[in-house]
């Protein structure tokens, strides 16, 4: 049987054209809601889900899991697959998943702008894990998935459905850092909570579209990247307009999640949902390996940048005062105060297990 692709869009869709459809889309859910497992391969249901990736980055941390749903829903149902501010921008991909006119998004719940006290969370909560691995054992042993399903569920219309871990958080600028000083002044794309806590040693947040990034670089808008570590920076393009990689870490890996429409997730038969969250664990596996892998490789074979470091007196200093930050953050919600709590917990327990959790 040949292989069926899953609609990838460019950029030739238009917005207008997208509301018609989106509107066209929503007057055929209700026919769907009323006999909501009736299906047949000439009557799929049809998915949009917005990720906020582009292009290149999308081929690794979504595309590979949405291909292999569309084929394995045999028909049953199709997601069209959208990236980076192609339907919405990113910062309105919360607003058009809970108004229905995305079915389900990709991204962290920071970026996205989600209302729930937890979003500073999302994207890199500076020092709160050393590996990749930490992010998945946090959600699963130490109470982030109960706390993130009870923050989802005070907000009517949306589902969030599993959370994953990305990339250390890296800095690339086009001039050298080898100082805290060094910082100052220096405009960098980045995500919201560590953008925050960087910017007190003079780092400047600026948030711009995604396929805006490589150009305002180069134009010097922007003097680099504070979003994500060695293999994005590759992969996207940003290492070829970077002549510098800092190689203190901020956070050892980026928390993401997927989230889904209420009502398009209620139109979706069991097995469905099943294989949707079968896919999703598929993904977190694809992007551990990807992303562990190709930061060793390019940290050793990478010859885009040069590697500079912050001396361990300044760097200490500065995983110091994550510490308030920490407690900053704790103190919005008792709910974002049992997230501290578990990251504070989860820490001391890595520490006391040693090698091969903790080498130091």
């Amino acid at each position: 049987m040949k292989k069926s692709k899953p609609k990838i869009a460019t950029k030739k869709n238009s917005r207008r054209n997208f509301i018609k459809q989106a509107t066209a889309a929503a007057t055929g859910a209700v026919a769907v809601a009323s006999a909501p497992f009736v299906y047949s391969q000439s009557n799929p249901i049809k998915w949009r889900l917005q990720t906020y990736s582009g292009a290149a980055l999308g081929a690794h941390v979504i595309l590979p899991q949405i291909e292999a749903f569309n084929i394995a829903a045999h028909g049953e149902m199709e997601i069209e697959l959208y990236y980076a501010d192609q339907l919405v921008a990113t910062d309105e991909l919360f607003r058009a998943m809970q108004n229905g006119t995305l079915d389900a998004v990709q991204s962290d719940d920071a970026t996205m702008a989600s209302p729930v006290d937890i979003s500073v969370f999302g994207g890199y909560f500076p020092f709160s894990t050393r590996y990749s691995l930490d992010m998945p054992v946090l959600f699963k042993y130490y109470g982030l998935n109960e706390i993130w399903a009870e923050a989802y569920g005070e907000i009517e219309g949306v589902e969030w459905l599993s959370a994953g871990a990305w990339d250390p958080l890296h800095i690339f600028t086009k001039e050298p850092i080898n100082s805290l000083a060094d910082m100052k002044g220096k405009r960098v794309f980045g995500v919201p909570t560590a953008g925050k806590f960087l910017s007190r040693y003079g780092l400047v947040p600026v948030t711009l579209p995604w396929d805006d990034i490589e150009v305002a670089i180069q134009t010097g808008e922007l003097d680099g990247v504070a979003w994500c570590g060695f293999t994005e920076a590759y992969e996207v393009g940003w290492a070829d307009v970077c002549n510098y990689a800092l190689l203190n870490n901020v956070t050892g890996a980026w928390c993401g999640s997927y989230f889904a429409n209420s009502k398009s997730w209620a139109a979706v038969p069991p097995h469905l949902q099943a294989l949707f969250k079968l896919s999703m664990d598929s993904s977190h596996y694809y992007r551990q390996v990807w992303y562990w892998g190709g930061e060793a490789d390019l940290r050793v074979n990478g010859k885009k940048m040069q590697l500079t470091t912050i001396p361990a007196e300044e760097w200490n200093q500065v995983i110091k005062d994550s510490e308030e930050y920490w407690d900053e953050l704790a103190a919005i919600s008792p709910r974002t105060a049992k997230v501290v709590q578990a990251y504070k917990d989860y820490s001391a327990v890595m520490q006391k297990a040693g090698v091969p959790y903790r080498y130091s």
